[in-house]
């Protein structure tokens, strides 16, 4: 789950990481009254979304009038496809330099990292791909987190200001608190702005959430607006299903996420684009099979299904009802490979002779066959 830039600046003032004064305005109105307390400010649009900038989202405006007329111009219009409902209006800083900070979950190591650049204000995949070399990455270690003399050498060698790194230092530790602190898998601060006057602060903010653990995260689950969230995977979320809609045409189920990630890799090796990601699970019955289905069909773009069922706690008869079910009670017209094995796997393809559905003996071949068939 993902937190707006306010909603994270709140929860970073709590913990005593410095940010900008700022309000939240709904109307072009309410943006205005900001203006006159704040003076000079920036108006940003508050939806899920980097690249506000470069998107128009994001105005710096010189009078109370000007913040006005660009809330006017943000509110209840889309922003690269989400609509903008609230702008974030505060005050204007006076940039010095712009540095990068977050801290993320780095599956390599098992660990949190810490990440630094004093390329600030850029895209951080954008700096990736143009100078790597100026991305510092340090994984904590969990048991002692980060210590001061590991905090001092990565903003060294990322090319702080040392006349800023005692400032910088206090917040990546309090940057990597909160991360443990809510749960959070991404805590992003870029820029990290230090001003004329050598104040260190967050000028913008990124907090996303492990949605495994909102269960404990309850102040933060009070933030969750699905109008924010892809509506295929809002659906998703309501049915209990583990969906990730992507931007391809061949809709992938399968059971398991290591199989289904495996599959959108064959899938892409073999000249398609997958759809989604969608995990049935272990133990999958009929009914959540036939509703899988009906979520893949969800997107328009969809114009083949693969199955790529291995059956270990799930059942190939099981799988191939639900195959069945959804088909025969669904207008279904796009074309559905099903590769099957394991667990009564024969029992579950001998279900389905007789019907429209294509079998394949193994990965590779499921891939080639769902892509030609989709291209027809």
């Amino acid at each position: 789950m993902k937190l707006y830039e306010f909603q994270a600046k709140q929860l970073f003032a709590s913990k005593g990481i410095p940010v900008p004064r700022g309000e939240v305005a709904s109307s072009p109105e309410e943006a205005r009254a900001v203006a006159q307390r704040l003076g000079r400010c920036v108006v940003k649009a508050q939806v899920h979304i980097g690249g506000r900038g470069k998107a128009g989202g994001i105005k710096l405006a010189n009078s109370p009038d000007e913040a006005r007329d660009y809330a006017r111009g943000m509110l209840g219009t889309p922003l690269r496809g989400l609509m903008v409902k609230r702008v974030l209006v505060e005050e204007a800083l006076d940039i010095d330099k712009e540095y990068y900070l977050s801290a993320t979950i780095d599956r390599t190591s098992k660990r949190v990292v810490l990440i630094a650049s004093s390329k600030g204000g850029m895209d951080i995949e954008e700096i990736a791909d143009t100078e790597p070399d100026s991305i510092i990455k340090h994984p904590m270690d969990p048991a002692y987190g980060p210590m001061d003399f590991e905090i001092r050498d990565v903003m060294a060698r990322a090319g702080f200001d040392p006349k800023a790194t005692r400032a910088i230092g206090t917040i990546a530790r309090q940057v990597y608190q909160v991360m443990l602190d809510s749960d959070a898998s991404l805590v992003e601060v870029n820029p990290l702005v230090v001003t004329g006057a050598g104040a260190v602060i967050a000028a913008d903010a990124k907090f996303d959430v492990d949605d495994n653990a909102l269960f404990r995260q309850q102040a933060l689950a009070a933030f969750r607006e699905e109008s924010e969230e892809d509506p295929i995977e809002a659906e998703a979320h309501r049915r209990g299903a583990t969906y990730v809609r992507l931007d391809g045409d061949i809709g992938i189920i399968g059971n398991g996420a290591g199989l289904v990630m495996t599959t959108l890799d064959l899938v892409t090796r073999a000249g398609g684009r997958p759809a989604n990601f969608l995990d049935i699970g272990g133990g999958a019955q009929a009914d959540s099979v036939r509703a899988a289905i009906e979520i893949v069909l969800l997107d328009p773009k969809v114009k083949g299904i693969l199955f790529n069922i291995f059956g270990g706690i799930t059942r190939g008869d099981e799988v191939a009802k639900g195959i069945l079910a959804g088909t025969q009670s669904l207008d279904i017209k796009v074309p559905i490979v099903v590769r099957m094995a394991g667990t009564n796997a024969e029992e579950g393809r001998k279900l389905l002779e007789g019907t429209n559905l294509v079998p394949a003996a193994g990965p590779i071949e499921a891939a080639e066959k769902i892509i030609e068939l989709a291209r027809r």
